[in-house]
């Protein structure tokens, strides 16, 4: 574990690492668990604006979203669905309300992800009210970093405003949506971006032959 931190983080980090080594026993040594929570809580760092409760939650879920893209990227797990990962510049916004969405109106038949070239600490408030409004709950995602391991476990990427720093690996279908940014647009504005977001994710699924749970939403 890193050095610099307080012994709260380190005990509740060294829960996740005996709980993560459960979930990936077989598959992943200790030690290679330990170093990537130890690299998630170096990239995800501790935010001011996430209490101390909280904090070992989040870097846990991102070493356990980069293990488990690991681990279907290379054959070690079985890969269940196809794989959608959403990225924009903070992670805050557009990939996060796309990914939500996508889950949603899949009805759970996407795995998806979301990851920010140049992650904020926190999700737009705005965005969460406005994913609230059609009875999506995103208060417990957070930005996360882009890392290639979640690149190369995706089957589809799709950049909302993060040009090319996303890397490209063979085999991948990608797609750029051309989205306004929700951050510091009052909430009629995020709604109409909500609604852009909801026809590309439709059109999206119905791509790949998935069937639409209708919802609520409908063009501003």
């Amino acid at each position: 574990m890193p050095t610099q931190m307080s012994p709260l983080m380190r005990s509740a980090l060294e829960e996740a690492q005996r709980e993560l080594a459960g979930s990936f026993r077989g598959v992943f040594s200790e030690e290679t668990i330990t170093r990537v929570l130890d690299d998630s809580y170096r990239l995800i760092g501790e935010r001011s604006t996430v209490g101390p409760n909280f904090m070992p939650i989040f870097v846990k879920k991102f070493a356990r979203e980069r293990l488990q893209a690991v681990a279907q990227s290379d054959g070690l797990v079985a890969k269940a669905l196809p794989e959608v990962l959403f990225i924009c510049v903070r992670n805050a916004g557009r990939s996060q309300m796309a990914a939500a969405l996508a889950h949603e109106i899949s009805n759970g038949q996407v795995a998806v992800r979301s990851a920010g070239s140049d992650p904020t600490e926190k999700i737009h408030p705005v965005v969460v009210e406005a994913m609230n409004e059609l009875g999506i709950d995103v208060r417990m995602e957070f930005p996360k970093p882009l890392t290639d391991e979640v690149v190369r476990a995706a089957d589809i990427v799709i950049t909302l405003g993060c040009g090319d720093a996303c890397p490209l690996f063979p085999g991948k279908r990608y797609e750029d949506w051309d989205i306004d940014d929700p951050a510091d647009r009052p909430i009629e504005a995020v709604r109409r971006i909500r609604y852009d977001i909801h026809h590309h994710v439709t059109d999206l699924l119905e791509s790949l032959n998935i069937a639409v749970v209708d919802t609520p939403d409908r063009e501003p």
